[in-house]
């Protein structure tokens, strides 16, 4: 473990890369985007076809309720050890590596592809950990991702976590030095989804970033910036992925049980691959994540949640506006004097109760225009949430923990993290 990131919860790894591949082939989105459109992946498995790539070695969630679950899981395990053994992957020991997505807007997000120690995350409400969710996790979400994990022998990122750097000190110089460093990858991804180049840091680099995390992470500078004393740091919070790194979590949990205390800082489990992005990069903007019930009878669920809060009416007003579509039309519901802080807060509380006692499926989807597409079939019903201010996340969290779940989304779904840098994990 290198010495000079001790403490920080953020570490080199050896990072595997595809060589040898049709990177543009390689590399496919997260696999918790487009689980209502599965023609999105039906595209993908055309395109790909036998070559070599990320889409053998993930499962789309939009499988995991799929009659054959158990044997996709294996297929995927089986694959790793394929691609292991066959010498698909080089590895980069020790790395960091200084990403650039181009978006399908023209605007470059700019990351770090590490790892985080999972001794210092903590999902639980109420946690003072130094990298913390952002979003209430869902329990009942874990075991399905955990059944493809637990045996899985290489892991790889759609996590992608932030710091609040306001004066762009830890990634931002990267892109000044890039010149000079070893280019990894530089290729456009499938779908009309961008471009992504990444470079290796060399050690002075890695030394640099290590200094101004630290400076972050400094517990005086840490409760100037929030107006706080004496709080524990939070260095790092969660962007995306926050059930994905709850299963990792989950994962190095059983493997403690399993193992003497001793050897638990040499598990390969213990860490998980993420991306670190700046929460002040120019091109990341927090998108609503919105709602969409499918098999339900919209009115009926409107009546309902006008019911559950005391003054709600149709219609535009003071309050909370939940603005909704449906094959028959839009409208909004008003929830006045709202107990919640945010419009999701009193939607997702409303519907979580209303789900548990009617039938019905929900989805969470990224783009009013998906939603509005979706909702406009019989018996489905669409709620279009405003987005946050991304500036509120830290300062939200510190003060008052979790926001209800999926409250933001960090660009629409093609924007989402690509596949491609993977690591061993057993």
């Amino acid at each position: 473990m290198d010495e000079r990131f001790r403490g920080l919860g953020f570490y080199p790894a050896d990072i595997l890369l595809p060589q040898g591949c049709d990177l543009k082939k390689w590399a496919v989105v997260a696999c918790d985007q487009y689980t209502s459109q599965p023609e999105y992946w039906q595209r993908v498995e055309r395109c790909v076809g036998t070559a070599p790539s990320a889409l053998h070695l993930i499962l789309p969630e939009s499988s995991l309720d799929g009659p054959n679950v158990e044997t996709d899981i294996m297929d995927v395990t089986n694959t790793m050890s394929r691609y292991l053994r066959d010498g698909i992957f080089r590895t980069c020991p020790s790395a960091l590596v200084y990403v650039e997505r181009t978006l399908a807007s023209g605007k470059v997000r700019r990351g770090l592809v590490g790892m985080v120690d999972l001794e210092e995350y903590d999902y639980e409400p109420g946690s003072t950990s130094l990298i913390r969710a952002t979003e209430g996790t869902v329990l009942s979400r874990i075991p399905p991702r955990v059944a493809v994990r637990k045996n899985a022998s290489v892991e790889l990122p759609h996590v992608m976590v932030l710091a609040d750097d306001p004066a762009g000190t830890v990634i931002e110089p990267l892109s000044e030095d890039k010149a000079s460093l070893e280019t990894l990858y530089d290729f456009d991804l499938m779908e009309h989804s961008g471009h992504l180049r990444g470079w290796l840091l060399d050690r002075e680099r890695q030394g640099r970033v290590a200094e101004a995390l630290r400076a972050l992470a400094d517990p005086a500078a840490f409760n100037a910036r929030y107006g706080t004393e004496g709080l524990p740091v939070m260095l790092f919070a969660m962007g995306d992925g926050n059930h994905s790194l709850a299963t990792a979590k989950a994962c190095y949990e059983r493997q403690k049980t399993l193992t003497p205390p001793e050897q638990w800082a040499a598990l390969p489990a213990r860490y998980a691959l993420v991306e670190l992005v700046n929460l002040h990069d120019g091109s990341l903007e927090f998108e609503p994540i919105h709602r969409v019930l499918f098999g339900v009878e919209p009115k009926a669920l409107l009546a309902d949640l006008v019911a559950a809060y005391p003054g709600a009416r149709e219609g535009m007003g003071e309050g909370h506006v939940l603005r909704y579509v449906h094959a028959d039309g839009t409208g909004a519901v008003t929830v006045p004097h709202p107990s919640a802080q945010l419009p999701v807060a009193t939607l997702q509380t409303f519907l979580d109760r209303w789900l548990g006692a009617h039938a019905g499926r929900i989805d969470y989807i990224h783009g009013a225009d998906v939603v509005r597409s979706l909702a406009s079939q019989p018996g489905n019903l669409g709620f279009l949430l405003p987005p946050m201010g991304k500036e509120a996340l830290f300062p939200t969290v510190i003060h008052d923990g979790v926001l209800p779940r999926k409250t933001f989304s960090m660009g629409e779904a093609r924007d989402k993290r690509y596949y491609l840098e993977a690591r061993r994990i057993r």
